[in-house]
């Protein structure tokens, strides 16, 4: 079983353990193996200590610079980092999102903390932030001095970034030694119609009038930072640069980090191949399977890995509803949906009622393919 979360309703932990219950109470008495996934957002460290890291905690600046207590994964010298353990939406209360202020600095404190434990290999995933502000933050908590036209340092947050005047990088940590690999299944680039503002800005609370002074930001950030390392190419229009707020654009352009899809990333991690040999079928999930889930989610991620093993082995998929048809669950590797809203029509029900329904899908699940 490798599900991702269902979001707002159970964690991909949960998930698992709840169709463990069913396919019991249906009658299969073989071996269950859990391994939770997530394809870089929120649960992206829980993964990987489901596959066998030990999480680490410590106390970084949150998304308004309150003290949170957040966690990487440590296994030898890879680490793996959650950006939304540090400036997650979920960090804030509802209704008090921040979207002019927010700051990845807790990001860059979970870095150099890795770094300091011997990480020499770093999983950067960026999904579910509260920030718009191109990992300027993080890049301070790393050392560098941004300032304006009278060499006062900026605040946090992506609208202060139309002001920066100087980027100091003469007491940026030397992180040359370590390899960076940004988890993301995102491609927009920084700026522009597809970029961090327009796109997901509304969605972290940027009004219609916000999101120009966003773009704003990012663009003047983009010109300073890019003449400050002075590179062939504009990372700006990289894909990935505009993913979680930007921090993508960071990561790339003073990090040299390589974009890798997030699930695959996980998947590798934990040894996905080599656990399914000998199973006879694979169980993955996400609360909705839709168009988006095509376009790299985890789900397809965990078909993609099941297909390319020797010998093939079917996965069946369950979600809190399914808008894919037949021929586009085969398409992406899944023999079968099954969904919560076919057995409860009631979305809200769905919700709330999320764990003991997959258990009676479950059982369908052990009657249909495990019998």
């Amino acid at each position: 079983m490798a599900p991702d979360k269902f979001k707002g309703s159970l964690t991909a932990a949960e998930v698992a353990a709840g169709v463990a219950a069913g396919l019991a109470r249906g009658g299969f008495a073989g071996e269950i193996e859990a391994l939770p996934v997530a394809d870089g957002g929120d649960g992206t460290v829980a993964a990987a200590v489901s596959a066998g890291f030990r999480r680490v905690e410590l106390g970084v600046r949150g998304p308004v610079g309150k003290n949170v207590t957040a966690s990487y994964a440590l296994r030898d010298d890879t680490a793996v980092i959650e950006a939304a353990q540090a400036c997650g939406l979920t960090l804030l209360p509802p209704g008090s999102l921040a979207p002019l202020t927010a700051t990845s600095r807790g990001v860059g404190e979970l870095i150099l903390t890795a770094s300091r434990m011997g990480a020499k290999r770093i999983v950067l995933g960026v999904g579910g932030v509260a920030t718009t502000d191109g990992g300027a933050g993080l890049l301070q908590a790393l050392g560098a001095r941004l300032a304006d036209d009278k060499g006062r340092e900026l605040p946090p947050g992506g609208a202060a970034l139309a002001r920066l005047a100087t980027l100091d990088l003469g007491r940026l940590r030397d992180l040359s030694g370590v390899e960076f690999l940004l988890a993301s299944d995102v491609d927009n680039p920084l700026l522009g119609p597809h970029g961090a503002a327009t796109v997901y800005g509304p969605q972290k609370g940027a009004s219609p009038e916000e999101v120009p002074l966003l773009e704003a930001g990012l663009r003047r950030w983009a010109d300073v930072a890019e003449a400050a390392t002075g590179g062939p190419l504009p990372v700006r229009d990289s894909p990935g640069a505009g993913a979680a707020g930007g921090i993508g654009f960071a990561a790339l352009l003073f990090l040299g980090a390589r974009m890798r899809p997030g699930i695959e990333l996980l998947l590798e991690l934990a040894s996905f191949s080599s656990r399914i040999d000998g199973a006879r079928l694979v169980i993955t999930g996400e609360g909705s399977l839709d168009a988006q889930t095509l376009h790299g989610k985890a789900p397809v991620g965990v078909a993609r890995a099941a297909a390319a093993h020797d010998p093939a082995v079917p996965v069946v998929a369950v979600a809190g509803r399914c808008t894919l048809t037949p021929d586009e669950l085969r398409a992406a590797g899944i023999a079968r949906a099954y969904a919560l809203s076919d057995i409860e029509p009631d979305l809200e029900r769905c919700m709330t009622d999320a764990g003991p329904l997959l258990e009676r899908l479950a059982e369908r699940i052990a009657a249909d393919w495990l019998g």
